[in-house]
């Protein structure tokens, strides 16, 4: 089925570059929202961290030509003034030219705590796709296993996780006891995490931020080999565009279990609850974009630095289809004319 969904969406795309038109473009919206964000930074405010990330990326899309639709955002239309799921975005021009349709998801601010607190981890995200290119996915919690390039089909949501983090160890040729798993600290977690340490994995507990977590799993060096639990379905479709961009591999459940939950995933088409998904799946595209800025320092991206003359920023974006993933540093200098670009 899946393989049907991306051959369709191919069709319907081609023609259109939205990687190569768009990808610099967004960019550009996580990290205005990023610098935005990290003017509050450590002020205990999570809620205004959220707000001007979210004002500051709904402003910059707005002025992108494209024929956008937020499909994951900050909620539906009546609990969100902006960037609310089917909201529209994007700049149209009266000349007649073509602008791509676009299907966007967003976390305007992963880990607000973390911005709020000044902790390492917060980061600004988006990822889109061509129209349809994104799981619609209820706000719910979704079961999550991503894992590197090197585990594909290593690991299995029903398994047991001594059984898992064996055949993660086989396959990047070490032993459980070098594996470092990262979960969020959270009570639901409880078993999960006595199960690691009895199988003598260690475990970096993360208070929040799965979504930055996924992808430190799926590149090499982070240090990070696995993530095991229970995060926001959400978080889960827009880390899968992520993990696809990397060669990397996910798997992710739906935790239906309040009867608002079947009524709202039966409306949203979705027949079979305990169905598990792949990355493909979660993010079906045939061209996919994902942009991060880091907020706070954390294990890829390092945080928004202000001096004298400008700011700097941190940022990783990906392209599927290109195969491009691109680290950059960016300085953004002040206008004033005395200013001073500095390496560091």
């Amino acid at each position: 089925m899946a393989t049907e969904v991306r051959q369709e969406l191919k069709a319907r795309s081609f023609g259109q570059n939205i990687e190569s038109d768009l990808a610099s473009k967004f960019l550009r919206v996580v990290e205005s929202a990023a610098i935005a964000s990290a003017r509050t930074m450590g002020r205990g405010e999570r809620e205004l961290s959220d707000k001007v990330a979210t004002e500051s990326m709904r402003a910059t899309m707005d002025s992108i030509p494209m024929r956008g639709t937020i499909v994951i955002g900050e909620g539906e239309r009546d609990q969100a003034p902006m960037l609310y799921i089917g909201e529209k975005l994007g700049a149209e021009f009266p000349d007649g030219m073509e602008v791509p349709e676009v299907d966007i998801a967003v976390d305007p601010l992963e880990g607000t705590n973390l911005c709020a607190t000044g902790a390492a981890g917060s980061i600004t995200v988006l990822a889109a796709s061509e129209a349809h290119g994104l799981l619609h996915a209820p706000d719910c919690y979704m079961e999550k296993i991503i894992v590197g390039p090197s585990c594909k089909d290593a690991v299995d949501l029903d398994a047991p996780v001594a059984e898992n983090l064996k055949h993660i160890a086989k396959r990047l040729e070490r032993s459980v006891q070098d594996l470092v798993v990262v979960v969020l600290d959270r009570p639901r977690h409880e078993q999960l995490i006595s199960g690691i340490r009895a199988a003598g994995g260690r475990i970096r507990l993360i208070t929040d931020g799965d979504l930055s977590a996924g992808i430190a799993a799926a590149v090499i060096g982070t240090g990070v080999h696995a993530v095991m639990g229970t995060g926001g379905a959400p978080e889960g479709v827009i880390t899968a565009a992520a993990i696809r961009c990397l060669n990397g591999y996910m798997l992710g459940r739906l935790v239906v279990n309040k009867p608002e939950l079947e009524e709202r995933i039966a409306r949203m088409g979705i027949r079979d609850k305990k169905k598990i998904y792949r990355a493909e799946d979660l993010a079906p595209g045939n061209q996919l974009i994902f942009a991060a800025t880091g907020v706070t320092d954390g294990a890829l991206l390092r945080g928004v630095r202000f001096f004298g003359d400008g700011t700097r920023t941190s940022s990783v974006v990906m392209t599927l289809r290109t195969g491009k993933v691109r680290f950059i540093e960016s300085i953004h200098l002040a206008k004033n004319p005395d200013v001073k670009v500095r390496f560091a």
